[in-house]
């Protein structure tokens, strides 16, 4: 039976993603920065482990992966998902703000990483998934340090899958554009217009089914009509 841990659990895709993995009969960690949410993830997806984890907190991550570690040897597949949406730009920006993008978007991701590899390494199979986003690879008059650091987890996951490739791991690069999650609550778009959460979901399952001979190094996602833009609320 896999082992799988999924950061930012409790809302959205990542939400989406432990019950997606957790039906097909996964062992499915799931992490969140709040116990409520936590909580309620546990009562609509039965038979889950939850672990509170302020992925932002290098104390709080150690201790969540020497316990996963400590329980179940290595985990099989680890889905980097937590993380955090900022607009703004970057001559307006305060300060601050990219190291905020930066920790919340990509630290959590690169530590976790490092502590769970190693045991990937040992046993020569694992995967690792990012869940990167369009602003990834593309610019926005509003993107500012979110899409800096959404562009610095993309080449995160360039470089570890290079690295990775000798070990038998394989990396994984998911590019999501708008999805209907919080992220996007009071905009005033219709659902139809934004990717349901669920469909994110498949296409990390999909991925991670392929044989260890296979690898689907990026994948990009938009809604049917293109990327949200300034004539959507026109």
């Amino acid at each position: 039976m896999s082992v799988v841990l999924v950061t930012g659990a409790s809302r959205g895709i990542g939400r989406a993603m432990v019950a997606r993995f957790a039906r097909e009969g996964c062992t499915v960690i799931a992490c969140a920065r709040g116990e409520a949410g936590l909580a309620a993830l546990r009562v609509d997806v039965a038979g889950i482990e939850t672990h509170a984890c302020d992925m932002r907190d290098a104390a709080s991550l150690d201790a969540l992966a020497k316990a996963v570690l400590a329980r179940h040897g290595a985990v099989d597949l680890l889905v980097n998902n937590a993380g955090a949406y900022r607009p703004g730009q970057i001559s307006n920006e305060d300060d601050d703000a990219l190291l905020d993008m930066l920790q919340a978007n990509l630290f959590g991701a690169y530590r976790l990483s490092k502590r769970l590899l190693p045991a990937m390494i040992e046993r020569r199979r694992g995967m690792v998934l990012n869940v990167c986003s369009t602003a990834s690879i593309a610019a926005y008059p509003n993107g500012g340090a979110y899409s800096i650091a959404k562009h610095a987890l993309y080449g995160f996951s360039r470089n570890l899958r290079e690295e990775m490739k000798p070990h038998g791991v394989r990396v994984v690069a998911l590019l999501p554009g708008a999805t209907l999650t919080d992220s996007w609550a009071g905009v005033p778009l219709p659902d139809a217009r934004l990717m349901p959460a669920d469909d994110v979901a498949e296409a990390a399952w999909m991925a991670w089914v392929m044989s260890a001979r296979t690898v689907i190094e990026d994948i990009v996602m938009r809604p049917q009509l293109g990327d949200i833009s300034d004539k959507d609320f026109a």
